[in-house]
C-alpha cells in the first residue's frame, strides 16, 4: 500500500486518479479500524466497519476536534517521530497529531508545494516569518517550513522570527539587498505585522521579479481581522511582489497535506485544488449529508497521508464546493478559533516562546 500511495501522490490531481484513491482509501480505512482503537469505536458507534464501507465517501469522517481528547494513533504515540500539536488559543487543552512515517509526510507537503510555489523553477531563496523547527518543534507549519526550505531553497534562506520576535530590521535590510527573487513565506498575521512596520517606517522596495508570498492561516480570533485581499494589496505596494504571486496555503494541524488557493504567476480565481492523495466533501451542517453543490457546508478532508492516526477528518470550517476544488468561508459559528496564524499572532504581541 505504501509503494501505492506514493505513486499516487506523484499522479497529477484529478479524476484519473480516483480508483486508485478508492482503493487506497478503503485499504487503510481497514488498518486504522483495526489498530486505531478510539477510531474503532467512533465507527461502532456509527454502525459502519469495513465490512460495510464501499466508498471512500462512506468512511467515517471523525471530527477533527476528538484530536484533543483521545490518542488517535495506530502506533504506541510514544514511538511517533514527531508530535505536532494545535494552538489552542482559547483552552487549554491541544489536539496532538503524532506523525511515524517522515518519508511520506515530505513527499505530501513537497509535490504539492511544488505545484503552486514552484512550478518553472527549483530552487527560491526563502525568507521565513514563522520561528524555526528547534524553536517551535512541535508546531507542524514550522515542521513544514523546514521540509520546503531544505528541498527547494537556497543557502540564504532563513527565518525571520527568533525569540518570539519578528526580525523585521534584518528582514528590510536583506529585502533590499537581493538581486535574485525571493519566497516570503509565513502565517497570514506575520504578514501583518510586518506590513505595519513598513508603514510606520515608511520603507519600500520592489523585490526582483519572480519574487512572490504564501501566507497560510486565518485571522479569526486574532488581534485584528483584516480581509486576505488586504495583504496582497500591501505585497505590491510595499514589496513590488504583484497579485498573481500571492498564494494562500490551508492546512491544519490534523492533516499531513496541504492545499493551495493558485499556482504562482497564474491570475485564475482563487480555490483551493486538493492534492492527488486528498479528497475533499462539502457536508451540510445540520444533517452531515453531502451538502448541495454551490451550498455552504462543512469541510470533510480524506488525507490518505495520515497513514497512522485517522485518514477521514471532520473539519469545522465552512466552505462552498466550485468547479475544481472548494473556496474557504471561515469557521462555523461556536467553534473555537485555532491555527498557527494566530498562534504566531499572540506570540508577536506578547513576545513569547513556544512552550512545548
Amino acid at each position: 500500500m505504501r509503494n501505492k500511495l506514493i505513486h499516487l501522490m506523484k499522479m497529477e490531481p484529478g479524476p484519473g486518479s480516483d480508483p486508485l484513491f478508492n482503493e487506497l482509501a478503503l485499504l487503510l480505512y481497514r488498518h486504522q479500524y483495526r489498530h486505531n482503537s478510539p477510531y474503532r469505536q467512533f465507527s461502532d458507534s456509527l454502525h459502519q466497519s469495513p465490512e460495510t464501507v464501499k466508498t471512500w465517501e462512506a468512511i467515517p469522517a471523525i471530527p477533527v476536534i476528538a484530536f484533543k481528547y483521545t490518542a488517535l494513533s495506530c502506533r504506541p504515540i510514544q514511538k511517533a517521530q514527531r508530535l505536532f500539536y494545535s494552538s489552542g488559543t482559547t483552552q487549554k487543552t491541544r489536539s496532538c497529531h503524532p506523525l511515524f512515517d517522515i518519508e511520506i509526510s515530505k513527499k505530501a507537503i513537497l509535490a504539492h508545494f511544488k505545484r503552486h510555489l514552484l512550478p518553472r523553477s527549483d530552487r527560491i531563496r526563502f525568507m521565513i516569518l514563522t520561528p524555526s523547527p528547534q524553536e517551535a518543534p512541535m508546531t507542524s507549519l514550522s515542521y513544514m517550513m523546514e521540509v520546503v526550505r531544505k528541498a527547494f531553497g537556497t543557502k540564504e534562506s532563513a527565518y525571520y522570527i527568533e525569540q518570539g520576535q519578528l526580525q523585521s530590521e534584518r528582514l528590510i535590510r536583506e529585502m533590499a539587498e537581493t538581486d535574485e527573487a525571493v519566497c516570503l513565506i509565513g502565517t497570514s498575521f506575520s504578514f501583518v505585522h510586518f506590513i505595519d512596520f513598513c508603514k510606520e517606517n515608511s520603507w519600500t522596495c520592489t523585490l526582483p521579479t519572480g519574487s512572490r508570498i504564501m501566507d497560510t492561516g486565518g485571522f479569526k480570533g486574532s488581534s485584528r481581522e483584516v480581509p486576505q485581499e488586504w495583504i496582497y494589496s500591501k505585497a505590491w505596494k510595499y514589496w513590488g511582489i504583484p497579485n498573481e504571486n500571492c498564494v494562500n496555503e490551508y492546512g491544519m494541524t490534523e492533516m499531513t497535506s496541504q492545499f493551495y488557493d493558485r499556482i504562482v504567476g497564474e491570475s485564475a480565481p482563487r480555490l483551493f485544488r486538493p492534492p492527488p492523495q486528498v479528497r475533499t466533501r462539502l457536508l451540510s451542517p445540520e444533517t452531515l449529508e453531502p451538502a448541495p453543490k454551490g451550498e455552504v457546508g462543512l469541510l470533510a478532508h480524506t488525507d490518505l497521508a495520515n497513514l497512522d492516526s485517522v485518514a477521514a477528518l471532520l473539519t469545522e470550517d465552512l466552505g462552498r464546493e466550485v468547479e475544481g476544488g472548494f473556496v474557504l468561508l471561515g469557521r462555523a459559528g461556536g467553534s473555537e478559533e485555532k491555527g498557527c496564524s494566530i498562534m504566531i499572532d499572540e506570540l508577536l504581541q506578547k513576545n513569547i516562546t513556544f512552550q512545548d
